[in-house]
């Protein structure tokens, strides 16, 4: 499991995996992170919304108390028009709001495959057994894990899965490409704690992998999950 997710807590996968222990992420500010991806991954990045202390709680920016993302969407209806690939546009977006969630545009530089935390990691597991070549992952408050792909993803999925022999529907693997966006470490998503990277971004997976390589791994460990 990446070293850079620093700490520990445990999650049982799917499949009855042994517990594994999860390192928790290094500290690092939203400004800093958003400036590393603009300038070290070429990723378009956009500020979004932001925690408000209310006395003892927290609550959104957006100003809904029942904000389903608290801190962790986008923070105006155009907001992948304002999406930044420049690391000195970013800096500066970030230091007029130092606590706004890094978001990261799909259909991009990069999609993702969206898939239950339990399957992800089955799946992680017997990708890395097989040595298949990875891109980034994350790992949400919410029990998700993205798998970073090349671009196009969203048309190739349904077919593939046909193919796989199962109904796109039947599945929770879900393709994040056009007009969605990742929310990104170390965006913290209201109380549920930080976003964090499964696999980090390093020079090792800078080229990202073609969805049709991943897809039949998560789809069995979607299988597995229902």
């Amino acid at each position: 499991m990446d070293e850079t997710i620093a700490g520990t807590h445990a999650v049982r996968t799917a499949g009855q995996i042994p517990l594994q222990q999860i390192p928790l992420q290094r500290g690092e500010t939203s400004l800093q992170a958003a400036v590393r991806y603009a300038g070290e991954r070429h990723w378009d990045v956009v500020p979004g919304t932001w925690l408000v202390s209310d006395g003892a709680a927290q609550r959104c920016s957006c100003g809904d108390p029942a904000c389903a993302a608290p801190g962790a969407h986008p923070a105006r209806g155009d907001w992948a028009a304002t999406a930044t690939g420049s690391p000195t546009v970013a800096r500066r977006l970030w230091q007029a709001r130092p606590d706004a969630s890094v978001l990261l545009p799909t259909g991009r530089a990069f999609d993702a495959l969206c898939v239950p935390e339990t399957a992800g990691f089955l799946a992680l597991a017997r990708l890395e057994r097989m040595e298949t070549a990875l891109g980034p992952v994350t790992l949400t408050p919410l029990r998700r894990m993205q798998f970073f792909v090349l671009p196009g993803t969203s048309g190739k999925l349904p077919e593939v899965l046909r193919t796989l022999g199962w109904s796109p529907g039947s599945l929770d693997l879900v393709a994040l490409g056009e007009g969605g966006y990742v929310v990104a470490p170390p965006t913290r998503w209201g109380t549920r704690g930080a976003v964090q990277w499964a696999r980090r971004p390093t020079s090792a997976n800078r080229w990202l992998p073609d969805a049709q390589e991943l897809i039949p791994a998560l789809a069995y460990a979607c299988a597995r999950d229902r």
